[in-house]
């Protein structure tokens, strides 16, 4: 099956279309079902063969190449089997993506909280958010094409509300050759972090007025009429990659998730979708022995999957809802791409581990907000979509879903700097009337000016640093004569 070395086992990958069921060959990049418009999750048809290693072979297997130095199986690929087993070694992209650290959260805000809780710091992979788990793999894919067909020219796009297109541009940039990286933004709608991120790799962005769903559905017609590599978590080959995020989070509790439970933020459901089918892998093939409950989390500004899962599951009906501005800028969709793999994986897990095993909460935006500057201000590097797990784990608790012994992994999603404009926008309370937000004294922090610059005006270096340290000893309140720290 496997050693060391680079993976032996080769699968057979096909597409399953998650409306009419019908499958199709994994030879050419499909994002939606010819027959009935539905989106795939991609499939291993030899997938069922795995079970022959056994539980210990794969744990073994897994933690042995965590000291791998192959750059193949360095990120997420050292889970090659359960992925994409069709990819060639010469295919592999790795940037350094995945492995992120999952962080205990400090020990006075879980006593504050009442609930012991970790961090998973996704805004450690290259471009600062998960989005890098699903591209890694969707380049690598597209290299495989390449290489399998002798393509000269790929046009590789994709909507996004910022992360998406900060890392479809890095790794077409890395990865070059006939790849050619086109992104295409709601204009005013994107962080200037966020901004930087495709134009600093060389992208050509593109903006129209309006919000993500507007920029998807402009993107949906390219794919559907050119000949385009869409990279949006439509690409069922993203969704594959973002399943690493379930296997590292089984790796670090030692294979063992009882009494786990992952808080999710759902946005475009693509990441919810590929957690819900990683677990599933893991669990199907006896790597672990329970699945961890799944919490997703909703704002109540974009909130149609909650809407689903809050009606009697015999009545239920999808519905888009109008997005309202969010602070947790990558869940302003109200009409996720991949709701209907969110419906299928979600049957399965509640088939395996019980009704309880899966639910979806909403939180105020104030709560989001609130969530974020909370656990940065304990030490954490939580971005907005972070900061919205931890009020979706709070309103959890509130509610009574939560039991005090569980442990909950929260998914913050990005690096807290892509979203700095939202806490300065809270520290200045600049928010407008939609955002339904209002700042309170106890989260406000601004740097405080010692002197004036009409006072610093004619001071010699000396004066000026010897007003300065006094300024400080008063601001401080600092005293003569306390025990030394040497």
């Amino acid at each position: 099956m496997s050693d060391l070395g680079f993976p032996t086992y080769r699968g057979k990958m096909e597409y399953v279309c998650q409306e009419c069921g019908k499958r199709y060959d994994s030879d050419n990049l499909l994002y939606t079902c010819p027959s009935c418009r539905g989106v795939f999750l991609l499939t291993d048809t030899t997938f069922s063969s795995l079970k022959q290693g056994g539980r210990d072979y794969w744990r073994d297997i897994f933690d042995s190449r965590m000291g791998v130095r192959n750059p193949s199986l360095r990120g997420i690929f050292r889970f090659y089997e359960l992925m994409a087993p069709i990819l060639e070694e010469e295919d592999i992209v790795y940037l350094g993506e995945g492995n992120t650290p999952i962080i205990r959260a400090n020990p006075e805000l879980e006593k504050q909280i009442g609930q012991v809780f970790y961090f998973k710091n996704e805004g450690q992979n290259p471009s600062a958010s998960f989005k890098d788990r699903g591209m890694a793999c969707a380049f690598s894919y597209l290299k495989h094409l390449v290489r399998k067909k002798g393509l000269k020219e790929v046009l590789a796009i994709c909507a996004s509300t910022g992360d998406t297109s900060a890392s479809a541009a890095m790794y077409a940039a890395y990865v070059r050759g006939p790849i050619r990286s086109v992104v295409l933004l709601p204009h005013g709608k994107v962080t200037p972090q966020q901004l930087s991120q495709p134009l600093g790799s060389g992208a050509l962005v593109l903006e129209i007025p309006g919000v993500f769903d507007d920029c998807m559905k402009v993107v949906e017609y390219l794919a559907d009429n050119f000949n385009v590599a869409l990279l949006n978590s439509k690409n069922s080959w993203r969704i594959l990659g973002q399943e690493s995020y379930s296997f590292e989070i089984a790796q670090w509790f030692g294979w063992d998730l009882r009494g786990k439970v992952v808080f999710v933020p759902i946005g475009n459901a693509g990441n919810i979708a590929a957690i819900l089918s990683g677990f599933l892998k893991l669990y199907q093939l006896e790597i672990i022995e329970k699945l961890p409950r799944i919490f997703g989390v909703q704002s109540s500004h974009a909130d149609p999957i909650y809407r689903y899962y809050a009606q009697e599951s015999s009545t239920r009906r999808y519905s888009p809802v109008k997005v309202v501005p969010s602070v947790a800028q990558a869940a302003m969709i109200g009409d996720p791409v991949s709701f209907p793999r969110v419906r299928e994986l979600v049957n399965q897990y509640q088939q395996m581990a019980g009704e309880d095993a899966f639910c979806v909460v909403e939180v105020e935006e104030q709560e989001i907000i609130e969530g974020m500057l909370l656990a940065n201000k304990w030490g954490h590097i939580a971005c907005t979509q972070g900061g919205e797990c931890l009020a979706g784990m709070k309103r959890a608790r509130e509610e009574g879903l939560l039991d005090r012994d569980e442990e909950a992994i929260l998914n913050a999603t990005a690096h807290s700097l892509k979203f700095i404009k939202f806490q300065q926008m809270y520290f200045e309370d600049a928010f407008p009337p939609e955002y339904e937000i209002s700042p309170r004294q106890e989260y406000k922090n601004f740097p405080r000016l010692l002197i004036s610059s009409r006072e610093a005006e004619g001071m010699e270096k000396g004066q000026l640093i010897k007003r300065a340290a006094e300024e400080v000893v008063r601001i401080l309140g600092l005293r003569k004569g306390c025990d030394s720290l040497s």
